[in-house]
């Protein structure tokens, strides 16, 4: 039985895995695509083996999940290819106010006065990552980040659904999904050691074990708790990009950071004040993007 303690640790170690993404995923020299399928078909396996004694329910839901999952981690990759690392991982982080927002529609959650203040809050400090001059492909890899927060909120909305179903089934299809859509991609990649180290680093430990550390430290650590810890990730994404490739975001941007990461936060902490609720597997996405 996992403990309070423990569960942190594996929750600290989780974000600084998923921080990796932006450094690892900028080294690769493949395509998006074979990025993305590659991180995917490694990280499948490791979360096969990990909960391999559970089974799949094949839903629409667990499918719907899946579809959601490849588009996140596949227009991740491209935008983070495309934009800066920051951009990329702080316009992700978003997914939380597409949440409140389809959550009256989908799930018959209605959006609270603190659900609206967050929203305003949040699209406002998004408006602040167009502010800066950026190139065409900039621009592109903008709204790709934009894209994979509101397909994040979807795969969040997908797991609800499953209460009652294997938490993990729409991650694993979804890794297998966004692997078969990458094979007409992977003709022509360079196979080298830097590359190939890279991309077992990005499927092992920034998307695999990440996965596997959360599932088992979630149930045992509040909500709050889940969203401050895993706020290293936003934070600590753009900081290793810095210090190994060199690039660094626009003062808009880390503006617009700011604002979103605090009004995430900030609502987090809100709820806190109400009585706890415990958070379980099924509504990591909610919280948190990969």
């Amino acid at each position: 039985m996992l403990d309070r303690k423990h569960a942190v640790i594996y929750l600290a170690l989780t974000a600084i895995f998923w921080s990796t993404g932006g450094v690892m995923i900028k080294w690769v020299t493949w395509n998006p695509m074979a990025v993305a399928g590659m991180r995917s078909l490694i990280a499948a396996l490791v979360i096969w083996f990990a909960f391999r004694h559970d089974k799949l329910s094949f839903t629409r839901a667990q499918w719907g999940g899946a579809i959601a999952y490849c588009a996140t981690v596949s227009l991740f990759v491209i935008a983070t290819k495309l934009t800066t690392a920051a951009n990329a991982i702080l316009l992700q982080y978003t997914a939380p106010v597409y949440i409140a927002l389809l959550g009256g529609l989908l799930l018959g959650e209605k959006a609270t006065r603190k659900d609206w203040l967050t929203i305003i809050l949040v699209f406002g400090g998004m408006t602040f990552f167009f502010a800066d001059k950026v190139t065409a492909g900039g621009m592109l890899g903008n709204l790709c980040a934009v894209a994979s927060g509101l397909t994040f909120a979807f795969i969040s909305i997908f797991m609800r659904m499953q209460k009652n179903e294997a938490p993990y089934g729409s991650v694993l299809l979804g890794n297998i999904l966004t692997f078969v859509i990458s094979i007409p991609f992977l003709q022509g990649v360079a196979i080298d050691y830097p590359n190939v180290g890279a991309i077992l680093f990005l499927g092992v430990f920034q998307l695999g074990l990440a996965y596997v550390l959360y599932t088992h430290a979630i149930k045992h650590v509040k909500a709050l708790d889940a969203v401050l810890i895993t706020t290293l990730e936003p934070i600590l994404n753009p900081v290793w990009v810095f210090f190994f490739i060199g690039e660094v975001p626009g003062l808009y941007a880390l503006i617009g950071g700011l604002i979103v990461v605090g009004s995430i936060v900030m609502r987090s902490y809100l709820e806190k004040q109400e009585p706890d609720v415990a958070i379980t597997g099924n509504e990591k996405l909610c919280n948190q993007s990969k």
